[in-house]
């Protein structure tokens, strides 16, 4: 397989010079992907609404590729508040159920939009 990149179509890809996801042989490298609510940018400013939307907009981004959250292999979760963990892990907790791929969560003073409180990244394997 050769290299294949996945873009969003956002406005940071050209801006940074990245894609949103890269995929490689059978492994998919998603960048850190925020809660932003595609086509508007709006994001929402409850933390478990922007979890969601993180893990909405990285499903979208592993399907594009050919993938699906069930070739999770490992996550990062980067929090603005790390009072907020005990919220979001059960959002993780039962979109990763029966997955269980490794993870790290830690946390970022700021993420690249100020309104952003969460924001992850993924690195999947094509089952085969």
């Amino acid at each position: 397989m050769t290299r294949q990149l996945i873009s969003s179509g956002g406005k940071w890809e050209p801006i940074l010079g990245y894609s949103r996801a890269v995929v490689d042989d059978d492994w998919l490298f998603l960048a850190g992907t925020g809660g932003f609510e595609p086509g508007t940018g709006d994001v929402a400013e409850d933390v478990l609404d922007q979890t969601r939307q993180c893990l909405a907009n990285a499903e979208e981004a592993l399907n594009k590729a050919g993938f699906d959250l069930a070739d999770t292999v490992r996550i990062v979760v980067y929090l603005v508040d790390m009072g907020d963990f005990a919220k979001v892990a059960p959002v993780f907790g039962e979109a990763f159920a029966g997955i269980l791929p490794a993870n790290t969560t830690v946390g970022s003073p700021e993420l690249i939009d100020p309104r952003l409180k969460v924001e992850i990244e993924i690195t999947a394997k094509k089952r085969r």
